[in-house]
């Protein structure tokens, strides 16, 4: 039985939760398993090296500090933008979630507060800062 090492090609079912237990997403939930190659950068540092050593049909609990997932919050990330960059009938909500188009490429961003001129935008990704828990299920190993 062939187990998981730096090139190996794999396909993982795999459910993800938060400290509190939120589920943030699940590859059972979409009913596809989510394939990739260990070691090539496609996943987050902390998920890449959790597979190494696992073996088809095994499971496992992976645990990934901010460091070894998205990152710590970059209070730099933060920043005021003006509302003329919005629609004229852009409905501003604290807490949604904003697409744009940015110099590289798409971006996101979350709303934090709204001023008389100025929308103030958190540009961290989502799990920033976030400890997150991977229940693991090694389906395939090639």
């Amino acid at each position: 039985m062939s187990t998981v090492k730096n090139g190996s090609a794999v396909k993982v079912h795999y459910r993800g939760t938060l400290n509190d237990g939120t589920e943030f997403d699940s590859s059972y939930e979409r009913g596809e398993t989510l394939n990739f190659q260990v070691g090539t950068g496609q996943m987050i540092p902390g998920f890449d090296s959790g597979v190494v050593g696992m073996s088809a049909g095994e499971t496992k609990t992976i645990t990934i500090e901010p460091e070894m997932g998205y990152g710590n919050i970059n209070p730099e990330a933060v920043t005021e933008v003006a509302k003329t960059q919005f629609p004229g009938d852009f409905e501003f909500e604290i807490g949604a979630t904003v697409h744009g188009q940015g110099p590289q490429g798409p971006i996101m961003a979350k709303i934090l507060a709204e001023n008389a001129d100025t929308i103030q935008l958190d540009f961290n990704h989502p799990l920033a800062g976030e400890t997150l828990t991977f229940e693991v299920e090694m389906v395939e190993v090639s």
